[in-house]
């Protein structure tokens, strides 16, 4: 059974950056698109960026664009998030996460995610 394990959070001051990395055990995903959300305290899990199985789509939250980039090793089984320019509103525990079908592009809605990480923090101070 695949497992997601994110890593790569901690806290960083505003403007500087982090790079959150999503690997896969128990089994390749490298026909899987990936999606990242965040979710603060008391608040919903939002869509951060998203990518297909093969790096040629990507999509982001307009409040991420020109600031974060997600990519994707398929060699190494690992997908990544470069944050830079971090704000404290960037602030939120941070989840990386599959879709049932492979080839399948999840896209921005949580509900198309099926196996999700269990996430790491990222906390920008100001």
């Amino acid at each position: 059974q695949v497992q997601l394990v994110e890593s790569g959070g901690g806290l960083v001051q505003s403007g500087g950056s982090l790079r959150l990395s999503c690997a896969a055990s128990g089994r390749s995903f490298s026909n899987y698109g990936l999606g990242w959300f965040r979710q603060a305290p008391g608040k919903e899990r939002n869509f951060v960026a998203a990518i297909n199985w093969n790096g040629g789509r990507t999509d982001y939250a307009d409040s991420v664009k020109g600031r974060f980039t997600i990519s994707r090793d398929n060699a190494k089984n690992t997908v990544y998030l470069q944050m830079n320019s971090l704000k404290p509103e960037d602030t939120a525990a941070y989840y990386c996460a599959i879709p049932r079908r492979t080839y399948y592009y999840g896209g921005v809605s949580s509900n198309e995610y099926a196996l999700w990480g269990q996430g790491t923090q990222v906390t920008v101070s100001s």
